[in-house]
């Protein structure tokens, strides 16, 4: 018995050096091939000196012995805009990569687009070939580039934590109105997309007109200041917006919030204005606050524009006067609006949802947050009017008022009029005609489509139509639609 136990001992041990003898040799047989996770790698539109996210193949060795592929390269070599890492050697070849038998490689990729004048996306294209005992095979590469104006910081202030880079919009220091688009700053028509790294300013006496279907890219951390006596004007127009978003163009980074800061307004102008223009992935969408002096205007006007998908707030103001009209404030972490520390702030036909459901979904806060206090600082509103507006979304209430009174003897000053409101409990005669806790139905929420469904929205026809006779700009909606008679509560009729 022990000796039969011996040679059974003795047999499979044999095997399994035989079977592993087999596996460790290399085969060399030319009809023997590698397979690939994919036979191509698309990048989506990068912009020139900014780089790309990483993509990556996975190189597989299905056969039952191991496999030397004597040379990985990429075709164009060292004219490639493509950089490659096999299992993690970086260059433009890499040379006997060994792969046990059924095991696999991975090979990293980026593109850097070389700047050039093209106005139009330009298609970068290379491939990754494979030399396997005397065969080639091949991965496409391919990649979308454009040129864009690049705004680099060249300055910096300095604060308690550390270091803020800027660049202003002009170096000159007196007054100078710059403007984007239309042919401005590239003879005769230029179209190019203006790339932001850290804070491009608006300083004093400055003025930034931006013109239909500019598009403004932010790189992460960076923003548009307007300081003091500085003015913004976004002149975009419907099926022309202006856009303000994250400088990824790659589909991970779509719908991907915070990617860069905010838009941040401060006091001394009158004629700040943001029209047709969509806002989208930052960490806060439009902040308008004072810096320095109350005493001076701090006023912006903000019409027909769709602030979506930010990581903190999309409107936030502080003692500010605001008119907005037409414009849909939607999925945010935090608020989509908070108006803040009184002021004066009006608006008609905006539309306020928040169905954020990224990065473990939205904080408690509710839709729409109101204050007239900062600690024991109150400040009286000296307007908060609500009209035919939309307050919803995926919470119980999406409406919080915390306005404190300075003087029992001055009523709060703020009212809503017209409104569909999902909210716990609202009270008194600040509410003139609305409807609470009825379904918006809106078309779809998680595709930023707030269009109301045809049949079943409550706030179909329930809007005043003396504020259109007043305001002509309210007589269509944001998507140029004209309004019915009585109109619907909301941006879009």
């Amino acid at each position: 018995m022990t000796r039969l136990i011996i040679i059974l001992i003795s047999t499979l041990c044999l095997s399994f050096c035989f079977i592993s003898c087999k596996k460790d040799k290399l085969l060399t047989d030319p009809s023997a091939s590698v397979s690939f996770s994919q036979d191509s790698v698309l990048f989506d539109t990068v912009f020139t000196t900014i780089g790309s996210a990483t993509r990556q193949i996975r190189v597989r060795n299905l056969n039952s012995q191991k496999i030397n592929i004597s040379s990985v390269r990429l075709e164009q070599g060292s004219s490639s805009q493509f950089i490659m890492n096999v299992d993690g050697v970086s260059g433009k070849e890499v040379t006997n990569v060994e792969i046990l038998a059924n095991d696999s490689v991975f090979i990293f990729i980026q593109v850097n687009v070389n700047p050039t004048n093209a106005l139009s996306p330009l298609i970068i294209q290379d491939k990754i070939l494979f030399d396997v005992n005397g065969n080639q095979q091949s991965v496409a590469l391919e990649a979308w580039g454009q040129d864009a104006h690049y705004h680099y910081p060249n300055k910096a202030i300095q604060y308690q934590t550390g270091f803020l880079p800027y660049s202003t919009v002009s170096s000159l220091t007196t007054a100078v109105t710059v403007t984007w688009g239309g042919g401005a700053l590239g003879q005769p028509d230029d179209d190019k997309p203006h790339v932001i790294y850290g804070w491009l300013v608006v300083d004093s006496l400055q003025k930034l007109v931006i013109n239909p279907g500019v598009k403004v890219y932010f790189h992460q951390n960076a923003g548009l200041w307007v300081y003091r006596y500085g003015t913004l004007q976004v002149n975009g127009t419907y099926g022309n917006e202006v856009t303000f978003q994250g400088d990824r163009r790659e589909a991970d980074y779509t719908d991907l919030p915070g990617q860069w800061d905010r838009i941040w307004i401060n006091e001394g102008h009158t004629d700040n204005y943001i029209n047709y223009a969509i806002i989208k992935n930052g960490f806060i969408g439009l902040q308008a606050d004072i810096l320095l002096n109350a005493s001076q205007p701090t006023k912006v006007k903000l019409t027909n524009t769709i602030i979506k998908n930010c990581s903190k707030w999309g409107l936030y103001t502080s003692f500010f006067n605001i008119w907005a009209a037409n414009n849909v404030i939607s999925n945010c972490k935090e608020y989509c609006a908070a108006i803040t520390n009184g002021g004066n702030a009006v608006f008609f036909h905006n539309t306020f949802a928040n169905y954020f459901n990224k990065d473990g979904g939205r904080g408690s806060q509710p839709c729409v947050h109101l204050d007239n206090y900062d600690g024991t600082n109150i400040s009286q509103y000296d307007s908060l009017y609500f009209g035919n507006c939309i307050i919803d979304g995926s919470a119980g209430n999406e409406l919080e008022v915390d306005v404190r009174n300075p003087n029992p003897y001055i009523p709060k000053i703020y009212q809503f009029n017209s409104c569909l409101i999902k909210t716990a409990a609202f009270t008194g005669t600040t509410s003139v005609s609305n409807v609470f806790n009825q379904s918006a139905q809106f078309v779809d929420p998680s595709t930023y489509n707030f269009k109301l469904s045809n049949t079943s929205s409550a706030a179909k026809g329930i809007g005043n139509t003396t504020f259109i006779s007043i305001y002509p700009i309210l007589s269509s909606d944001i998507s140029n639609v004209p309004r019915s008679s009585p109109p619907s509560a909301g941006a879009y009729e």
